[in-house]
């Protein structure tokens, strides 16, 4: 499996026409940009949106150009504390112009089966499957790019479906 970086994956979003949906799956994430607004925040410190400030252009340059950007995140409750610093993080995302709703794992249906081996992944106009993949400390290693019809066509579905059943960040209380 050839992997491509963070950077070459955030390529794509440069040149993505409809929407960039990304399936969260994780609890923690260990993204070393990250860590050290992340400890502040656990030491009590007020949040320094500051490291995101890549994202955040990133995504009102592609909105305003027509994109959209869709983020479902399924977690487990009670919520880790890398969760917890994501929630009040996430008026930062919003407000550069990203939808993103929450699904607590006990409320997935029953039996539900996630494409690309449970993986976290970015589906770019329904077209394209970004999967993320992680060493055995939550580091990023890389995405796996996929085109296969038949798998693109189950994220699809499974989009739409968690989309469907996941809560607003306005209304979703932790």
């Amino acid at each position: 499996m050839e992997l491509i970086s963070s950077a070459e994956r955030n390529q794509l979003f440069e040149s993505f026409e409809q929407e960039a949906f990304h399936l969260e799956l994780r609890d923690d994430y260990s993204v070393p940009e990250e860590d050290g607004p992340f400890q502040s925040w656990l030491r009590g410190e007020p949040n320094d949106p500051s490291f995101m400030d890549y994202w955040v252009n990133l995504v009102r340059r592609t909105t305003a150009s027509g994109g959209a950007w869709r983020r479902v995140r399924v977690v487990t409750e009670p919520h880790s504390d890398y969760v917890r610093w994501e929630y009040e993080t996430t008026p930062v995302n919003l407000e550069a112009g990203e939808s993103i709703r929450w699904l607590p794992r006990h409320k997935l249906p029953e039996g539900i089966s996630f494409p690309v081996g449970g993986n976290d992944w970015w589906l770019i106009d329904s077209r394209l499957v970004a999967v993320g993949h992680f060493d055995n400390d939550g580091r990023v290693l890389g995405s796996e790019l996929i085109e296969d019809p038949k798998v693109v066509a189950e994220c699809v579905r499974i989009r739409d479906l968690l989309w469907g059943l996941a809560t607003p960040h306005a209304e979703y209380k932790p």
